[in-house]
């Protein structure tokens, strides 16, 4: 059994085939799958899905990328306290698609690590040629009292370790399978099997044998083989540890 820790099943790409997408969760032992947040506008259509299928939960946050109105703590706060909502984010920094002054994107994200302390929630990370500053910034803030996910991990072994030193576990995607990801690969290797989370992050970063297709939680099987395979071991092992991870982060009982 699977479970898929990053996807956003509630965008477009969706709308006309979620059944069957839930479906081949099913038929692939995906058995849970967190549907992340982007933006508040949207957050309606997520707990929507969440509250429609016991197996997927929701999240509530703004990405980094959204030059929107900043969302206060209290903004966030009162859609966290719904039931199916297990998460703060997606938050975090990017630098790479945005130039200029971005301390509304650190101010943002101080913000989410705030309300996740308030409502003892994980937090979910999107970090992006802004490790130093994501790293800085949780330490200030005090992320390590709750916790959370490095998403689409795509950075350093140092970053992963001292990620994991402040409670977070380390998220693998499709990346992992990609042939040049060597870099990539060498961090899953050293990242222990009780830190690590994966995913998909579809409909983005489809895996290996899917690649440039639009991605679905099913497909998260193929991230879990190739981590197998990185750290020569076997697939069960890996969706076993993966499962129980995300079990023990969200506080969930999930059937392994």
């Amino acid at each position: 059994m699977l479970v898929d820790s990053h996807c956003h099943i509630n965008f477009p790409e969706f709308s006309e085939n979620l059944d069957s997408v839930l479906g081949a969760m099913k038929e692939n032992g995906v058995v849970a799958a967190l549907c992340v947040g982007v933006n508040l506008e949207d957050f309606p259509g997520i707990v929507k899905i969440a509250e429609a299928h016991p197996e997927v939960y929701a999240s509530v946050g703004v990405h980094p990328d959204y030059e929107v109105a900043e969302p206060s703590v209290e903004a966030i706060l009162n859609l966290a306290h719904h039931p199916r909502v297990i998460a703060i984010g997606e938050t975090g920094l990017d630098y790479f698609r945005l130039e200029g002054d971005l301390e509304w994107q650190r101010e943002r994200f101080r913000n989410h690590i705030r309300a996740a302390k308030e409502t003892g929630k994980p937090i979910i990370v999107h970090t992006r040629e802004a490790a130093a500053d994501t790293l800085r910034i949780m330490r200030e803030e005090g992320a390590a009292e709750v916790g959370g996910i490095m998403h689409c991990f795509t950075e350093i072994w140092e970053v992963a370790q001292a990620a994991m030193e402040m409670n977070f576990y380390i998220s693998f995607s499709g990346i992992v399978t990609f042939k040049k990801a060597l870099e990539l690969k060498e961090v899953a290797k050293r990242v222990p099997l009780d830190r690590m989370l994966v995913e998909t992050d579809s409909p983005y970063l489809a895996p290996v044998p899917y690649r440039g297709k639009t991605n679905q939680p099913a497909y998260v099987k193929h991230v879990a083989e190739e981590i197998a395979l990185l750290k020569a071991t076997s697939f069960e092992e890996v969706a076993l540890a993966t499962t129980q991870n995300f079990s023990r982060l969200f506080g969930l009982e999930i059937r392994t």
